[in-house]
């Protein structure tokens, strides 16, 4: 698409866009991208955050709590239940809800992740769509520990 001047000394001006240079840069991002993504995932390491939250929001009454102390004994919303029957207790709470499939999880901090994992599995086996996990708040200006 070039356009005439209309002068006699029979130059034109090109007004085309050079895309060339903009494809090399964006095969350049997608090779690194290619290599650098898989990278990322394999070297995945978490260690549960102390929470920074400025205000504390009270548990209501119609929200399911399951908790595991350091024993791992496990609670559902503060009742000392055996692992099955916290399974069949959140499994029947969850028969009843269309959307609203939130699991709040308490857990003691020293206890070992595999029965962390074990009770995060009994919740999403019974139903659970959403985990939320309560954890204790850091410093703050009184220093009160919530969960």
């Amino acid at each position: 698409m070039a356009i005439s001047t209309g002068s006699s000394g029979g130059s034109s001006v090109n007004a085309e866009i050079n895309v060339t240079p903009m494809i090399d840069v964006m095969l350049v991002l997608l090779i690194i991208f290619m290599i650098v993504t898989p990278l990322l995932a394999s070297g995945f390491t978490a260690t549960m955050p102390v929470a920074d939250s400025p205000t504390v929001q009270a548990e209501g009454d119609d929200e399911v709590t399951l908790g595991v102390d350091n024993t791992g004994a496990y609670f559902v919303n503060g009742k000392p239940v055996s692992a099955e029957v916290a399974e069949q207790q959140l499994t029947s709470i969850y028969a009843g809800r269309e959307e609203d499939k939130l699991l709040y999880f308490k857990a003691d901090a020293g206890l070992p992740y595999a029965k962390v994992q074990a009770a995060v599995e009994v919740g999403r086996r019974a139903g659970a769509r959403v985990l939320v996990a309560i954890v204790d708040k850091r410093g703050g200006l009184s220093g009160d520990s919530e969960e």
